[in-house]
C-alpha cells in the first residue's frame, strides 16, 4: 500500500543513508520497549480526552492508568457507538468521542446495516499515517538496493464521498489520504518516484484514471523497477484493462496523442509532460500483448521489474496463481497492514510466502489489546467470539503478553475517539520483533463473500437470498438449499450462487425470474458491494447457477468423507475448497447472471450525494 506524493527538488541536504539509519532505529527502538510506549500511547490518549461525553458517561473520570480503564471502560463493536457517530454526522460539535475536532469521517468496507460504518478521525492522524508509509522503503531497502534511483508503477484511486447532513465529508481512508497535503506536497523523497502523476490518480472517472496511469506506466516502462496496487484484485483489474485495451494505448504512444476518451483536462495535461511519439515502444508492447499467451507479460513490458507490491493476506490470496502467471512468480510483497479504523504495522520479511507474511503492530500508532479467540471447526473456518462480553471476558491480553501461535481479535483504542473497538481481523501470533509481536492475518470475522474491497457476511447473505426466493413463490416452487462463491476466475470477479430447488408446481420458471432473483440479491447487498458493481467496476454480475436435485446430499457425502460428523454437519454458506466447487459446477443444469446493475449513490440512504 504506497503512497505517491508529488515529487519536488531535492535539498542540498538530504542524507537518504542518514534518513533510513534513524528509520530503522525508530523501529528498534519501539518494538524493544513496546510496554512502556504502550503505556504512554494510553496515558496520552486518555490524558487529552478526559472530558469528552463519552468517558465521563462510563465513569472513568479523568483515570488514564491501564488498572482502571480497563476495569470500567467496555470492549465494544460499532454499534455500541453508533448512535454517538450519528450525532456527530447530524452536526453536533461537541466534545462526544474525542476532544480534537472531528475533521471527517472514514467509510469502512465493513457495514452496519447495509451501509459503510463511519470511522471518526482527526487531522494529525494523517501524520500518524504519514509515519506508517515512511517506514516501508527503508525496510525494503534492505533487501532491493537501488529503489531510490528508479521508478515504481502503482495503479491508485480514489472514491467518490459523500457530505453528512452536518457538513462533514465521509471518504475512504486512501481517499482522504490521496487528497490530502500529505500526498499531494510531500517533501523530496526518492522512494516517491512514481509513474503515475498525482492527476492521474486523483481523477474521479475510473476509467481515466486507469487509462492515463497505465499509459504513463507503459511510456517509462524502462524505468520501473517496482509494480503494485492497494489489493491484488486492483493490479488483476489492470492487466485485465490492458488485455481489453492495448490497442488504443498503443496508438497513442505511436503518435504521441491521448485518445479522446480521456476528457479530464488535468489529466491531459499531465500526461502530455510524460508522452512523446514513440513508434518502436509501440511496437514493442503490440508484438507482446498480441501474442495468444500473457504469461509472464509483467516482466516483459516492465522487464527491470523486481516485485509486485499488493495486499495478498486474508481472501486477497485467492488472486496469488494469478498474480504469479502475469509475473512470471516474481516475489509477491505485502508491506503493510492498516484499516479505516487506524493503521496498524509493517511486514518486516517482505520475501516471505503469502502464506508466511506477518505483521509487526507499531506500539505508536494506538492503543492494542486482543480478544482471544476459538477455532469452532477447521473446515468451515467458523470463529467462536461472542458478540458482547461478560465482566471476566473484558480482561483482555496486552500487546506484549500475546502468546505464539494463539489467535485473537484485534482491539484498538485510538487517538480519534474510539475505545476498545473490536475491529473485527483474526490474527495470528507468528513471531516478535524484540518485544513486539508479528501476526499473521487470517481473516475477516464472519466475511463468508469478498472479492475487492466487498465484504458480506453470513446474515446478509441470508437476508438477501430469501428477499429473492419470492420471485419463486408463484411457481409453487421453494429453495431446498443454497451455497456460494467468489469466483476470482474472471475479471472483474463475482458472486455465485448454487441454488437447489424443490418444485411443486408444473409451470415452467422462464430465465426472466431467475435474474430478477439475481438482482434482487444484489440490490439487498450492503452499500459496499453495490458500489463496486455500480461505480468502481470491481465486482462483475451475481451468478445463479441451478443444480441437480440431490446436489447438497453429495456435497454432505463429500465432507463426511473429509471427516465432518453427520450428526454436526451443516451446509456452508460459502465454499472455497477447489474439488467442492467442481462437485457444484459438475451438478449445475442452467446459470443466469443479474441484467443490470443494482442501485447505489454515496453516502448513507438518509443523505443527498455530494455534488
Amino acid at each position: 500500500m504506497p503512497e505517491t506524493p508529488k515529487i519536488t527538488q531535492k535539498p542540498t541536504d538530504y542524507s537518504l543513508e542518514l534518513k533510513n539509519k534513524k528509520t530503522l532505529q525508530f523501529i528498534e527502538d519501539v518494538t524493544s520497549n513496546a510496554d512502556e510506549v504502550q503505556r504512554k500511547v494510553l496515558e496520552e490518549i486518555l490524558e487529552r480526552n478526559a472530558h469528552v461525553e463519552y468517558l465521563q458517561t462510563h465513569g472513568l473520570n479523568g483515570h488514564t492508568d491501564r488498572g482502571s480503564f480497563k476495569k470500567i471502560m467496555p470492549v465494544i463493536t460499532y454499534e455500541d457507538i453508533q448512535p454517538h457517530v450519528e450525532r456527530i454526522a447530524n452536526g453536533d460539535t461537541s466534545p462526544i468521542l474525542c476532544s480534537n475536532p472531528i475533521s471527517e469521517f472514514l467509510t469502512s468496507s465493513g457495514t452496519s446495516g447495509g451501509e459503510r460504518k463511519l470511522m471518526p478521525t482527526i487531522e494529525e492522524e494523517l501524520g500518524r499515517r504519514s509515519l506508517l508509509y515512511s517506514l516501508l522503503m527503508p525496510v525494503m531497502s534492505q533487501f532491493f538496493p537501488g529503489l531510490d534511483k528508479v521508478k515504481g508503477m502503482y495503479f491508485l484511486f480514489i472514491k467518490s464521498e459523500a457530505k453528512t447532513p452536518g457538513g462533514l465529508v465521509a471518504r475512504p481512508v486512501l481517499t482522504s489520504y490521496y487528497k490530502s497535503s500529505h500526498f499531494k506536497d510531500r517533501p523530496y523523497d526518492p522512494y516517491t518516484n512514481y509513474t503515475s502523476p498525482n492527476e492521474t490518480i486523483l481523477c474521479p472517472d475510473s476509467y481515466q484514471s486507469m487509462y492515463s496511469q497505465m499509459l504513463c506506466g507503459l511510456c517509462q516502462h524502462k524505468e520501473v523497477l517496482r509494480v503494485g496496487a492497494v489489493f491484488a484484485s486492483g493490479f488483476v483489474r489492470a492487466i485485465k484493462f490492458l488485455e481489453k485495451h492495448w490497442r488504443l494505448l498503443c496508438n497513442d504512444i505511436r503518435t504521441g496523442t491521448i485518445d479522446s476518451q480521456i476528457t479530464d483536462q488535468s489529466v491531459r495535461e499531465a500526461v502530455m509532460n510524460i508522452l512523446k511519439p514513440d513508434p518502436k515502444l509501440a511496437d514493442f508492447i503490440e508484438a507482446e500483448c498480441s501474442k495468444s499467451s500473457w504469461q509472464g507479460i509483467i516482466t516483459k513490458l516492465w522487464p527491470n521489474t523486481k516485485y509486485v507490491d499488493v495486499i495478498v493476506t486474508g481472501t486477497m490470496s485467492q488472486y496469488i496463481p494469478t498474480l504469479d502467471y502475469y509475473s512470471n512468480g516474481l516475489p509477491l510483497v505485502c508491506t503493510m497492514y492498516a484499516s479505516s479504523e487506524c493503521y496498524f504495522g509493517v511486514n518486516l520479511n517482505p520475501l516471505c510466502k503469502p502464506s508466511e507474511v506477518s505483521y509487526t503492530l507499531i506500539p505508536t500508532m494506538a492503543y492494542f489489546e486482543f480478544l482471544p479467540i476459538q477455532m469452532n471447526n477447521g473446515v468451515t473456518n467458523s470463529i467462536s467470539v461472542p458478540k458482547t462480553l461478560n465482566e471476566k471476558e473484558q480482561e483482555l491480553v496486552d500487546l506484549v503478553d500475546v502468546k505464539l501461535g494463539q489467535e485473537y481479535e484485534l482491539v484498538v483504542t485510538t487517538y480519534s475517539g474510539l475505545y476498545r473497538y473490536r475491529v473485527g481481523d483474526v490474527l495470528r501470533v507468528a513471531g516478535f520483533k524484540n518485544n513486539a509481536p508479528q501476526f499473521n492475518f487470517i481473516c475477516r470475522k464472519n466475511v463468508v463473500l469478498c472479492i475487492d474491497s466487498d465484504k458480506t457476511n453470513e446474515i446478509e447473505l441470508q437476508n438477501s437470498v430469501k428477499n429473492a426466493v419470492n420471485h419463486l413463490l408463484p411457481f409453487d416452487a421453494t429453495l431446498a438449499e443454497y451455497t456460494s462463491y467468489a469466483d476470482t476466475t474472471t475479471i472483474p470477479g463475482h458472486y455465485v450462487l448454487y441454488w437447489e430447488l424443490s418444485l411443486n408446481g408444473t409451470t415452467t420458471i422462464s430465465p426472466s425470474v431467475f435474474k430478477d432473483c439475481c438482482l434482487t440479491i444484489e440490490e439487498s447487498l450492503n452499500s459496499v458491494y453495490r458500489q463496486g458493481r455500480v461505480c468502481d467496476k470491481s465486482i462483475g454480475p451475481l451468478e445463479i447457477k441451478i443444480v441437480e436435485p440431490g446436489t447438497f446430499d453429495k456435497l454432505m457425502d463429500y465432507a463426511i468423507t473429509l471427516g465432518a460428523s453427520i450428526n454436526q454437519y451443516k451446509t456452508p454458506r460459502c465454499v472455497k475448497f477447489a474439488p467442492i466447487v467442481e462437485l457444484l459446477n459438475s451438478r449445475a443444469v442452467s446459470s443466469y447472471f443479474s441484467p443490470k446493475c443494482p442501485k447505489w449513490f454515496p453516502g448513507h440512504k438518509q443523505w443527498g450525494s455530494m455534488n
